[in-house]
């Protein structure tokens, strides 16, 4: 098993970062067994460094996986359990800080109108980015990107219809129209590399705070709950709908910044084919499943306010360690 987990490239188990997730990642190193699980979670920042990491970790059983994590582990039934607390504890901390319900269209509309005087992390890389702080993106985001797709795969089943045919179109498109060279997460992965950065699946996680973390851990949860299925589906258009305008910021900076073609490229990719899929997400998807399924509007505006949350809760934490001029990484680079 544990050659097999290195052959799928899967990482090394991090360092904890608190008692909850010394005691996940302890126990993930011993049989399952032999192990006690933690009766509660309650009190856990649910934003926090240990409530977030140890949950990637549970999460992270159900993609590569850890090579130096024992056999079996996937579906303990006591590991469940208490992912399942923790994802209770993040759930309702997103829940009371999303307050209201808005219409569909509505949230769908704010996203495809970019405010005068943006103040995100691709203009503030755009206008004052320095190469280190790219370098400090790249590191970031390659939490997400080098499984990029992935997370958004699991609603494929739990689709039907024009719905399903078209988040597949849009699929193909993310794993490279299949072409294993111009998947976006081998893309990303020739961005690190141009970039002098290590290329290894979750390399960085040791280096990812929590804001990282969780924006991650929402597409994780929201995929392997069928019940979420209407949230991710949002997740996905929130994702694609802001894609092109701010990869091509993106890209406008990384040739300010003369970097390697490599780095542009991940960029320049996603300028036109996202500009499609904003349009394929809003009506042949997102139109069609609530055309099928209309009590699932809440669920997808939900997806969407809450992952434009915890961007935010990233670019904030980001920007406010750029501005004080240090490294927003927990470690630097």
């Amino acid at each position: 098993m544990t050659h097999t987990l290195h052959a799928l490239g899967a990482a090394a188990l991090p360092t904890p970062r608190g008692p909850l997730s010394e005691a996940v990642i302890t126990a993930l190193r011993s049989d399952p067994s032999q192990w006690s699980a933690p009766t509660g979670v309650d009190g856990d920042d649910p934003y926090g460094d240990d409530l977030q990491l140890a949950l990637h970790v549970c999460y992270e059983l159900h993609y590569r996986g850890f090579h130096d994590a024992a056999p079996g582990w996937e579906w303990d039934p006591d590991l469940i359990r208490l992912r399942s607390a923790m994802e209770q504890v993040f759930h309702d901390a997103l829940n009371a800080d999303l307050p209201g319900h808005p219409d569909v269209n509505e949230v769908l509309d704010e996203l495809l109108v970019e405010p005068v005087n943006g103040q995100g992390l691709s203009h503030h890389l755009l206008d004052q980015g320095q190469w280190w702080q790219m370098r400090e993106h790249f590191a970031h985001r390659s939490i997400y990107h080098l499984k990029e797709a992935d997370p958004h795969a699991w609603v494929i089943p739990r689709l039907t219809g024009r719905a399903k045919a078209a988040l597949v179109a849009v699929e193909y498109d993310e794993y490279g129209g299949g072409h294993g060279d111009r998947m976006h997460s081998q893309l990303y992965a020739r961005l690190l590399a141009g970039a002098d950065l290590e290329t290894g699946y979750l390399h960085y996680l040791d280096h990812a705070p929590a804001p990282t973390l969780a924006t991650v851990n929402l597409m994780s949860l929201f995929g392997l709950h069928r019940e979420q299925r209407g949230a991710l589906v949002g997740h996905f258009a929130a994702a694609e709908i802001t894609t092109a305008p701010s990869a091509t910021r993106m890209a406008t900076a990384l040739q300010h910044l003369n970097a390697h073609p490599d780095c542009i490229e991940f960029y320049t990719e996603h300028i036109e084919a996202d500009a499609v899929h904003e349009q394929v997400m809003r009506h042949d998807v997102i139109g069609d499943l609530l055309t099928r399924e209309p009590e699932l509007t809440d669920s997808i505006v939900f997806g969407i306010r809450a992952t434009e949350l915890l961007e935010q809760r990233l670019t904030d934490h980001t920007l406010t360690a750029w501005t004080d001029n240090h490294t927003s990484l927990l470690t630097p680079l």
